[in-house]
C-alpha cells in the first residue's frame, strides 16, 4: 500500500497550491479519503474528508470556504485545492485512506510566508 503526496511548497499569503495524493495497492475507490495537517508543536488536525463516491465532503472550520477536496477514482488520486492561503496554514499535509484500517502518506510540506 502506498499513498504519495505531491504539490507542496512555499507560497506567499493569499496564494494557492494544489496538493495531490496518488494511492496504490488497495481498492482506492472504496476508501474514504482525507487530508490532515500537522504544524510544529501542534497535534495533527483534520483538514478535509471526501466519501468514496465523492458525493459528500467535510472541512475543518479553519479552512472552510478556502480549501476544496476532490477525487478521481479512475486515477486513484485525491486532491486538495488550497486558496487564500494564510501563514497559519503552514504545516506538513498528510493524505489518509480509511476503510476499517488507516493508511497514511509520508506528508508534504506547505509553507505560507512572505
Amino acid at each position: 500500500v502506498q499513498l504519495v503526496e505531491s504539490g507542496g511548497g512555499t507560497v506567499q499569503p493569499g496564494g494557492s497550491l494544489r496538493l495531490s495524493c496518488a494511492g496504490s495497492g488497495f481498492a482506492f475507490s472504496s476508501y474514504i479519503m482525507s487530508w490532515y495537517r500537522q504544524a510544529p508543536g501542534k497535534e495533527r488536525e483534520l483538514v478535509a474528508t471526501i466519501t468514496s463516491a465523492g458525493d459528500l465532503r467535510n472541512y475543518g472550520d479553519s479552512v472552510k470556504g478556502r480549501f476544496t477536496i476532490s477525487r478521481e477514482n479512475a486515477k486513484n488520486t485525491v486532491y486538495l485545492q488550497m486558496n487564500s492561503l494564510k501563514p497559519e496554514d503552514t504545516a506538513v499535509y498528510y493524505c489518509n485512506a480509511f476503510r476499517r484500517v488507516n493508511y497514511w502518506g509520508q506528508g508534504t510540506q506547505v509553507t505560507v510566508s512572505s
